[in-house]
């Protein structure tokens, strides 16, 4: 079975033999890099993909909120992109230096803010590493391009709306954390946050979604086959959460290849559920 929505993942391959396409623009989305302490934006000056600008998900964010990497408004969000050169007509290829974490997060960002046409690199840097294709230390200085957003609300979930999921039950609630941290054997990172899950959620860590050595993202079948071991009915509506709404966007790119078109995250994630003592909790 091949993905039915092909378009938003990118060989390496195929990345390469078009770099120098005028409407490509490449991204770097690196948020994170899980068990290492290495600092995104200075990695990125190091070594990145030639001509690629670097988006800051915890500058392009609502940086009011006391949660972190939350949705900005649609026009900061149009101000920031636009400096990097990202803008209508664009064709925005994301990648992330771990292989795939946070370039799904950017990846759905897009997505919520209206723009279509973005794809995620699979396998990402060390992919493309491993492959001996070229990298810099270039600085970018892109031109600015315009940038219209229009927000896709049936991409977002509040958590008002997971509130109300509780007696509905409407939509599934998938859980993109390790079991550990899902069942509250495992602290969290953030301080002060409970242990445990969304009553009524279900564990599919993200990593079980990926190649573990290439951290490319399985075929459609093994994907199939990964959410209905996990008890995930394609056939209902599905939202993805996560620590803090960015590896959630891999269940949702996951998802969104085996056809679902809009697969909702909840943006605050279990650094807002797990803060507020006034929701309740499952282990």
């Amino acid at each position: 079975m091949n993905y039915v929505n092909p378009n938003s993942l990118i060989r390496t391959a195929d990345l390469a033999k078009q770099l120098t396409a005028p409407d490509i623009r490449i991204v770097d989305g690196t948020n994170q890099f899980p068990g290492q302490n290495l600092d995104p934006r200075e990695e990125y000056s190091k070594r990145h993909i030639p001509g690629a600008v670097f988006f800051d998900t915890g500058e392009i964010a609502d940086t009011d909120s006391p949660y972190p990497n939350m949705l900005p408004s649609p026009q900061k969000f149009a101000s920031r992109v636009s400096r990097l050169g990202l803008g209508d007509g664009c064709r925005i290829v994301v990648y992330d230096a771990a292989g795939l974490v946070s370039a799904a997060r950017v990846w759905w960002m897009f997505r919520v803010f209206g723009h279509e046409d973005v794809a995620i690199l699979d396998g990402g840097l060390p992919k493309w590493i491993a492959e001996n294709r070229p990298v810099d230390d270039a600085p970018v200085t892109p031109d600015p391009r315009h940038f219209t957003a229009r927000v896709n609300n049936l991409l977002v979930r509040s958590v008002e709306q997971i509130q109300a999921n509780l007696e509905n039950r409407r939509e599934q609630i998938v859980d993109t954390r390790s079991a550990e941290r899902f069942h509250g054997k495992a602290p969290e990172a953030r301080p002060g946050l409970r242990a445990g899950h969304i009553p009524g959620s279900v564990n599919l860590p993200y990593p079980d979604l990926l190649d573990p050595k290439e951290k490319t993202l399985l075929p459609a079948n093994e994907l199939l086959q990964k959410f209905d071991a996990a008890g995930i009915d394609l056939k209902r509506p599905i939202v993805a959460s996560c620590g803090s709404g960015v590896t959630a966007g891999v269940a949702a790119l996951g998802l969104h290849l085996l056809g679902l078109e809009h697969v909702p995250v909840y943006d605050g994630s279990w650094s807002e559920w797990g803060s507020r003592d006034d929701l309740p909790i499952a282990t």
